[in-house]
């Protein structure tokens, strides 16, 4: 199928999905308000195979060191394929299969498969990296860019982590774990009975972010948009936190958004 941008609808909730810019989410429109930032960097775009910083592009595969481009120097960051087209494998009026061919820089063969099903009231994203090769590690999550306002008050982020990744000088989690502080944040927090982030527009919209994974990165440093990222593993987690993706398990993630009319 081709890779042109498509909606898919149900109810008053429409998603346009852009195949070809990465595979990303190119807006969520709920009642016609637009929940997503526009632009070719924005919407929610897959985060695969790692996610966040890579310290200086490298990490390790057993006796390899492994160089990635350093796309955020000094380090790489949020994989590579959100600058690749992906294909449609099928769809329906609210639902679409999509799936990418991990190609180098990333020196794994490996297959990402993303389903984007929509109903009246939630959209569910998931998401799984296969080989039928190589074993590697690999992490999995999403980078959605909502936007800070919808034509009244400034979204709240309320949640409940059990614990902040502490940051050092160079983004970089230092593999300290400290108490959650207050924002704003450019920061990664530990949700081990998985993530729920609640954000509220007062007088317009709630919107529940929940995912089965442990890790969010809440980024709300920008004046436009808040970003809530459920993830497999923190920032540098191929180095820290390795997960394998092998022949008989493949990685595997999802998460949902649910809203609410206020």
């Amino acid at each position: 199928m081709s890779d042109e941008d498509f909606t898919l609808t149900a109810g008053d909730a429409e998603v346009t999905v852009r195949p070809g810019n990465g595979g990303r989410i190119g807006g969520l429109r709920v009642g016609g308000a637009e929940l997503l930032r526009q632009g070719e960097r924005f919407g929610c775009f897959p985060m695969v195979p790692w996610c966040g910083r890579i310290r200086e592009g490298r990490f390790r595969d057993g006796a390899d060191i492994r160089q990635m481009p350093l796309n955020s120097p000094p380090h790489a960051i949020h994989g590579t394929v959100r600058d690749g087209a992906w294909k449609v494998a099928r769809r329906s009026a609210d639902e679409a299969v999509l799936t990418y061919d991990l190609v180098a820089p990333w020196p794994y063969p490996g297959r990402v498969t993303q389903i984007v099903a929509l109903t009246e009231d939630a959209l569910t994203l998931s998401m799984a990296v296969e080989t039928h090769g190589s074993s590697f590690p690999a992490q999995i999550g999403w980078h959605p860019w909502f936007n800070r306002n919808l034509g009244g008050e400034d979204v709240q982020v309320a949640f409940d982590p059990a614990w902040q990744e502490e940051r050092g000088e160079d983004h970089l989690p230092t593999g300290n774990r400290v108490e959650p502080k207050p924002g704003p944040w450019d920061d990664c927090f530990g949700m081990p009975d998985g993530v729920s982030v609640a954000l509220t527009w007062p007088g317009r919209l709630r919107l529940d972010v929940t995912s089965p994974q442990k890790w969010v990165v809440v980024y709300d440093e920008q004046d436009a948009a808040v970003c809530v990222e459920p993830q497999t593993g923190p920032p540098d987690g191929l180095n820290t936190l390795p997960r394998l993706v092998t022949p008989l398990e493949p990685l595997e993630a999802t998460t949902t958004w649910r809203w609410t009319r206020l």
